[in-house]
């Protein structure tokens, strides 16, 4: 996270002739710096980030083949499910913080409070954008990543390829759960499923849910494409995110950075043009 001070959204400004002109060229500048400066990370932080999330849905794979009482059952998968949507957020957040320390505390704060961490986080990057981001594309510079200054160059800390390889097995992960937990214990849909830790993962579920529905519907242009992905992500979970994020990086070509994945098609038509100028 950004050590410098939240600056609140102040009164809106006059806004010139030439606004759209200047905003596509700065975000054309800012998408420059973003291909050619794409991490500051070491090669290793992905990993070292992603470490404590695997242990997780690893023990948790150990205790859905281990106990054979519904509600234990029901909630291991849920858990797993869960986890599957942080890793998701996890990925924007390591791509997001130039500080690859910041990024291993967020990540474990997400481990530990769930949504409570998303939302907060998402707060955060709010707050700190500037009034002119705010009257621009207040989600678009949300989603862009910090900048610290005198950047050096360096390579990205995951491939496209390796992007879609990752959602492939985790999507691929849940839906053998699914089925594996329907096979052995039935529908969920049971007053003993329903104990208090539970309700409170499906709610602590949900709300991540919610933030990753806003971002489909930034993604979308087509409010009946986006509805449809919503209520996927509503009745599948991370099925759905999985799905989503792979059919969006296989429109991405092997060359790509794989922050694109991230913007709708709009803005990025928009840099990709300045680019080329």
């Amino acid at each position: 996270m950004s050590t410098l001070p939240l600056r609140f959204i102040l009164k809106p400004q006059f806004i010139p002739s030439n606004y759209h002109h200047n905003y596509s060229f700065e975000r054309s500048q800012q998408w420059r710096r973003h291909l050619q400066l794409d991490s500051e990370q070491p090669s290793w932080c992905w990993d070292v980030s992603a470490l404590p999330l695997f242990f997780t849905l690893l023990s948790l794979m150990d205790s859905l083949s281990a106990n054979n009482s519904s509600p234990r059952t029901w909630m291991a998968a849920t858990l797993i499910d869960f986890y599957i949507n942080i890793l998701a957020i996890a990925v924007w957040i390591v791509y997001k913080e130039a500080n690859w320390i910041w990024s291993i505390i967020w990540i474990v704060l997400l481990i530990c409070l769930g949504s409570i961490t998303t939302c907060v986080y998402i707060v955060l990057q709010f707050l700190m954008l500037s009034p002119q981001e705010s009257i621009q594309d207040p989600i678009y510079f949300v989603l862009l990543r910090n900048r610290k200054r005198n950047e050096t160059e360096s390579k990205s800390i995951m491939s496209v390829l390796s992007a879609r390889i990752l959602f492939s097995v985790l999507g691929c992960l849940m839906l053998g759960t699914l089925v594996y937990t329907l096979a052995t214990d039935g529908s969920p849909f049971r007053q003993e499923n329903l104990t208090p830790w539970l309700s409170a993962t499906l709610v602590d579920f949900y709300v991540n849910v919610v933030a990753l529905s806003v971002w489909v519907a930034y993604k979308e242009s087509n409010w009946k494409t986006s509805t449809i992905w919503i209520i996927l992500l509503i009745c599948f979970g991370s099925i759905s995110t999985c799905a989503y994020i792979v059919l969006q990086l296989f429109r991405l070509s092997s060359q790509d950075p794989t922050f694109l994945v991230l913007f709708n098609s709009n803005n990025r038509q928009v840099d990709t043009t300045h680019l080329e100028i």
